[in-house]
């Protein structure tokens, strides 16, 4: 009996394809672990703060039985918002803040920009220096840098003041005129070396052959700064913006230890103090519908700056 001459010839049976590996299984997990550090902190710190706040907003406390009888919290929905945006002192406090960041975000970003630009520029020196020198200011805590500022702002004791009064101009420093520049000259002096130096890395992460390149087509160092530098430093500038409009938002150190030495400062002056002496009277509720309002606007603020300045980018 002869074997099948077919079944002879025939190919070996093709292996059959691994079975497919659940998706469950092929999953990586390594930025979940990376990401960790980030999330952690920010649920902690950040959302359960916010959540917590929000939900004391809606709470009300009420009295049985006169001015001196027991206190109940009852829930009272959004009527603590009603008398939050109902709040003159509260709005007007909060129109300072934004007329304040008007002027000031833009004097600074442009300070922090320029010292950037000198500081990457080819004819720098001591550059290790300065950079330590800009950022200076940014490591010294906000109450001293604010105590040091009063000193120089107060006609009885800065030399600074004695000198332009005795050249015939003395301003006011501390006066109600003067005083939300007085602030803004603190915040410049703070956070000018800090927004400085992301501008700066930013700038020594460019390729080196793109100004190289612009020198052989003879192109100054000033163009090179004007038509390469600031175009490629964008993303860098509104990053700085965004971190700026928040910081303006949340202003309370300096005008809190101005408080101490000026009239002209009120407990309303800015959102952050409002809330601040609500909380300091027991009213909660108030101070934490007043914070919630405020996260809310610094949201839409910050939101809006990113995506106009996106639409301007993309035309």
């Amino acid at each position: 009996m002869t074997a099948d001459p077919i079944a002879a010839t025939a190919s070996p049976p093709a292996q059959t394809a691994p079975a497919p590996v659940p998706a469950r299984r092929r999953r990586n997990w390594a930025p979940v672990f990376f990401l960790l550090p980030f999330f952690v902190p920010f649920v902690l710190f950040t959302l359960v703060p916010v959540g917590y706040a929000f939900y004391q907003s809606l709470l009300k406390t009420e009295r049985t039985g006169g001015t001196f009888g027991r206190k109940t919290t009852v829930f009272a929905g959004l009527d603590q918002y009603k008398e939050v945006l109902g709040d003159a002192e509260f709005l007007g406090s909060v129109g300072r803040v934004l007329v304040f960041g008007l002027v000031q975000i833009p004097v600074m970003l442009l300070l922090a920009l320029v010292l950037a630009l000198l500081l990457d520029s080819t004819v720098a020196r001591l550059k290790r220096f300065f950079r330590i020198a800009y950022f200076v200011p940014y490591g010294i805590p906000g109450v001293i840098a604010a105590l040091m500022w009063a000193f120089l702002y107060d006609p009885r004791l800065s030399p600074i003041v004695d000198l332009l009064d005795k050249a015939g101009s003395a301003p006011d420093f501390l006066g109600s005129s003067m005083m939300l520049w007085s602030i803004g000259n603190v915040v410049t002096w703070t956070y000018t070396g800090y927004n400085m130096l992301i501008i700066y890395a930013a700038l020594q992460a460019v390729p080196s052959d793109i100004y190289e390149a612009a020198r052989m087509d003879g192109a100054s160092e000033a163009t090179i700064a004007w038509r390469i530098k600031v175009p490629i430093l964008r993303p860098a500038l509104i990053l700085t913006g965004v971190f700026s409009i928040i910081g303006t938002l949340q202003l309370f150190t300096e005008p809190q230890v101005l408080r101490s030495i000026s009239t002209s400062v009120t407990s309303t002056y800015t959102p952050n103090l409002a809330a601040y002496s609500l909380a300091s009277a027991n009213n909660y509720s108030e101070a934490a519908a007043m914070s919630v309002t405020l996260a809310l606007a610094t949201f839409v603020l910050s939101f809006g700056f990113l995506k106009l300045t996106g639409r301007k980018a993309e035309s």
